[in-house]
């Protein structure tokens, strides 16, 4: 069995966002791009599960410009993970449409035994993947993950739930698993594994060697907007009654919520 791990290139939280001229995205160019840290989390437990379960093989699939996602696939090998698979794709496409050239890329390289990807992605925010994934796979799945254990092709998993309180499932392999903070501590790429992920074997498929096509997508964004700027602070004066005249004005007369 081969265990297949999603990676998801992001920008970087500190990336100053521009938008297109014409409101249909968010320029790239300028933009450094990160490996989403969500998906951090299931590559360590991809590599730790690796030895229990006996795997042949951990994959890092990734989808996006070849040129510049395997940037973020390298990290991931260099992390440990044995081989790489790119879908080359320049259009951006719905979380459906990615979700099936995932699942055909996954196919293709064979033999799945687990599936792991973060819980989202922290760009759109979606959380829809690992659903979606399973769906397209017909595996059962299981997101919000923080605790694993494996034996054969059993997987006992705990997930967090509102509240601070946590729910135990037993699910049967092959199946979707999304990682979420406190899961692991996942491993920094080290000098040795950054020198061995360049002569890894990466595999590269465009999206009509998967029957895919950016068309397929039901979905799509328009008129982005950046947020409106955050108003300026104001500071009450005087002492304690009078600031709470002052606050009790403001709430009522400008922010109109009394």
């Amino acid at each position: 069995m081969n265990i297949f791990v999603c990676v998801k290139q992001v920008p970087d939280t500190e990336t100053k966002i521009q938008i297109k001229d014409d409101k249909s995205g968010i320029k790239t160019d300028s933009i450094k791009w990160v490996v989403n840290p969500y998906d951090e989390f299931a590559i360590e437990e991809a590599l730790k599960l690796k030895t229990s379960l006996g795997a042949e093989k951990v994959y890092a699939v990734t989808l996006g410009p070849q040129k510049r996602v395997q940037d973020s696939l390298r990290i991931a090998l260099a992390m440990g993970a044995d081989e790489g698979v790119v879908i080359d794709s320049e259009e951006a496409m719905d979380t459906r449409t990615t979700a099936k050239a995932l699942a055909e890329a996954i196919n293709k390289t064979g033999n799945p035994g687990l599936v792991l990807t973060g819980k989202t992605a922290i760009d759109d925010n979606s959380a829809a993947m690992v659903q979606q994934l399973a769906g397209t796979l017909s595996f059962p799945h299981c997101t919000n993950v923080t605790k694993i254990e494996a034996a054969d092709s059993t997987f006992k998993v705990e997930r967090e739930i509102e509240g601070g309180a946590k729910e135990s499932f037993e699910i049967t392999g092959p199946c979707v698993l999304g990682a979420t903070k406190g899961l692991n501590n996942p491993r920094y790429p080290s000098l040795p594994g950054i020198m061995k992920a360049k002569k890894k074997p990466v595999t590269v498929h465009t999206l009509a060697d998967l029957g895919v096509s950016p068309s397929d997508s039901g979905m799509r964004f328009t008129d982005y907007k950046l947020p409106a700027e955050k108003p300026a602070t104001k500071m009450l004066e005087g002492d304690v009654d009078a600031q709470v005249d002052q606050l009790v004005d403001l709430l009522k007369n400008e922010a109109k919520v009394l």
